[in-house]
């Protein structure tokens, strides 16, 4: 059965080289730290092969020496050697497997952390690219596979390798006619692993494509399980999951089969080798070339060459999972952090004016935007040149908001049908297509409450990424206090910030665990006193065990409106001098918002704070008003000014508030 991917669930890459050694320079490289067990581990490895050769030589001479010699003394010792081989074997495999463990583990650990360490420098803009079910595998299974190279395929291939080195060479030194005749069926040996290996090479992609699958859609249909149920979609998800389910069944049955033929097959080879020293070997000991203490020892030796080539074939198929899984690895450690830190940050005193200007700024999200059409003007270059493009006003038909149309709009839709009243920019062929931003200036004064508002899409939020320094513009420059914000580390620029979003994220920890954030300079007094100011502290205090609470996964403990609520304390803990509200309200019910707004007239109180919000009611008291459409600010003032200058923000409150007879503050 054969599915086809659905929605977004990306294929899986194909497969690389099986062996690359570009890619196994960099991994032997995590060894480096651990190189004497390394080398200790090896030395065993190799004691051990050369053990191997002692059993079938001290049956050579029990059978050539003490038998015939009715030797019970050299019988005795050969016994007792045998046996001491044997523990000492033992003994070394056990150390030999500790010791390759605690290094594998030691490696999972050090590339994990580096991982880690890595996704948390990389821009956001990586995150919108990647889903989190991939960059998680990336972290666990393909780790884990990293580690079974390490542990089962890397030191111990160098065991398998000088075994069969050493069996050769005693079996020639035996009887090298023997030996030859023994060797005979080495071409079919190579030949069938050739074919295993190319057969299981692809049910392997076909197995790890469809795993991807699997997961995808589980992480797809666990987080939205309540669509899932809201809809009634349980059978068919159920089917869908389950026709998934069967190809991954198929595919792993298929790379079983291919091993249920490979290893009887060698089984049979050895089987026909050991023939043919029987025959072989008989009719020379019939003729006293050899003798039969020969014979017995290569018939072991035989048995014993046979069982590392079977291993090889196990170690390739650890070998090209690794390839496969290190190379995904190493593409996420290479990614670009995107934000670059400066290489001599210039450092702002412990608490700044927070005064933030934006100058000509430009932005764009992924790829740089499509040319501009025949007949319009040039497009900014990211690195300077070309001036923006002029725009030409034009009269469009007017809105009239007391059409009945106008009474079932949408609120988010407001400001578009609001602008399409304005006189608007030139037509979509003259603008600078795929821009989100463009020349957007302003300045936020110390202490000022600055509100953006806009249509969805107008680059509100963009503005509150761009000066978290979440991306980075294209052009322009952000200043903080007159420095441009690339020139300050981003670690000191954010802990000057106060960021709430309207999609509160809580961790799986303590109430009081979520609002300190693991931040040194947030005692449990501030901590405290920030749950205070909001208001959150009674709705915590309600709770069976205060602020050692556990919330749950991502706060199911605590409403949507408590949730926002403590994501205020969280932001005002850290005494921020810049707050930033990206919708912070509009996602909690009227008595929890009132409640934010009072906490907000003595937290903004000497604070710069910038301010998006679709409720006009939550921004009529700023200081300033930004109105952004198609990524350009139309109209800047008070709410009392806009209103009376009647333009796009005055026809926006006039839909809002349900018609043009509301009130003027």
């Amino acid at each position: 059965m054969q599915i086809a991917p659905e929605g977004p669930i990306r294929e899986e890459e194909p497969l690389g080289k099986a062996y690359d050694a570009r890619l196994m320079r960099r991994l032997l490289g995590y060894l480096r730290p651990y190189r004497l067990n390394v080398v200790v581990a090896v030395l065993m490895l190799i004691l051990a092969s050369g053990l191997e050769l002692v059993g079938p030589w001290l049956t050579k001479l029990a059978i050539d020496d003490a038998i015939p010699e009715a030797d019970y003394r050299l019988l005795i010792v050969l016994a007792v050697v045998y046996a001491l081989a044997l523990a000492l074997s033992a003994a070394l495999e056990y150390a030999r497997t500790l010791l390759t463990t605690w290094i594998g583990q030691r490696v999972m650990k050090d590339l994990r952390g580096e991982i880690f360490s890595h996704l948390q420098r990389l821009q956001l803009s990586y995150f919108d690219r990647n889903p989190v079910g991939r960059t998680m595998t990336r972290v666990t299974s393909d780790v884990e596979v990293l580690n079974e190279m390490f542990t089962s395929g890397v030191v111990t291939i160098f065991g398998d390798v000088f075994t069969v080195l050493f069996i050769v060479g005693a079996m020639l030194a035996l009887d090298w006619r023997l030996a030859l005749v023994t060797f005979a069926v080495l071409p079919v040996v190579f030949l069938s692993a050739w074919l295993f290996r190319s057969k299981v090479r692809a049910a392997y992609r076909d197995i790890r494509l469809r795993l991807a699958r699997i997961n995808a859609f589980l992480q797809e249909r666990i987080n939205g399980m309540s669509v899932v149920q809201l809809f009634r979609t349980e059978r068919p998800t159920l089917q869908r999951f389950r026709d998934l389910n069967e190809d991954h069944l198929e595919a792993h049955l298929r790379s079983i089969t291919y091993y249920a033929l490979f290893f009887p097959i060698v089984e049979l080879l050895a089987s026909v080798a050991l023939a043919l020293i029987i025959w072989y070997g008989g009719g020379q000991a019939i003729q006293g070339v050899v003798t039969i203490g020969v014979i017995a020892a290569f018939l072991q030796y035989a048995r014993r060459f046979f069982r590392p080539i079977q291993d090889l074939s196990e170690k390739y198929n650890i070998l090209q999972n690794a390839m496969a899984s290190s190379e995904r690895v190493f593409r996420l450690l290479d990614e670009e952090p995107g934000i670059r830190e400066p290489e001599a940050p210039i450092h702002l005193p412990p608490r700044a004016r927070g005064r933030i200007e934006f100058e000509g700024v430009w932005f764009h999200y992924g790829s740089a935007p499509a040319p501009a059409l025949r007949g319009a003007p040039p497009l900014p270059d990211p690195e300077g040149g070309a001036e923006p493009p002029e725009v030409t006003l034009e009269e469009p038909a007017r809105y009239d908001p007391d059409t009945p149309e106008a009474a079932d709009v949408e609120v988010p839709k407001l400001v578009e049908l609001a602008a399409a009243a304005m006189p608007t920019e030139a037509p979509a062929a003259m603008r600078a297509p795929g821009w989100v931003l463009e020349d957007v200036s302003f300045v936020a004064e110390p202490g000022e409450r600055l509100a953006i508002v806009g249509a969805t899409g107008a680059g509100k939020s963009t503005i509150i990424n761009l000066i978290m320094r979440f991306y980075e513009p294209q052009r322009g420059r952000i200043l903080l206090d007159g420095v441009d914000i690339r020139e300050i580390s981003t670690r000191e620029l954010r802990s000057h910030m106060g960021l709430v979003l309207q999609d509160v994220y809580l961790f799986s920890g303590t109430a009081g665990e979520n609002i300190r954030l693991v931040r040194p300079e947030v005692t449990d007094v501030r901590m405290r006193e920030a749950a205070r100011r909001v208001g959150i502290n009674r709705h915590i205090e309600r709770l069976p065990r205060g602020y050692a609470e556990e919330l749950g996964e991502r706060g199911s403990k605590l409403s949507v409106g408590e949730r926002q609520l403590l994501s205020f304390a969280r932001a005002l803990a850290g005494d921020p001098q810049v707050l930033l509200l990206d919708e912070a309200t509009s996602s909690v019910d009227s008595e929890i918002e009132a409640q934010i707004e009072r906490a907000l007239e003595e937290l903004m109180s000497g604070r710069t704070s910038i301010v998006v919000a679709h409720r006009l009611s939550t921004v009529q008291n700023a200081d300033r008003i930004l109105v952004l459409h198609h990524g350009r600010i139309r109209e800047s003032g008070t709410h009392r000014e806009l209103l009376e200058r009647g333009g796009l923000y005055a026809r926006l409150h006039n839909l809002q508030f349900a018609g043009p007879t509301a009130a003027v503050s």
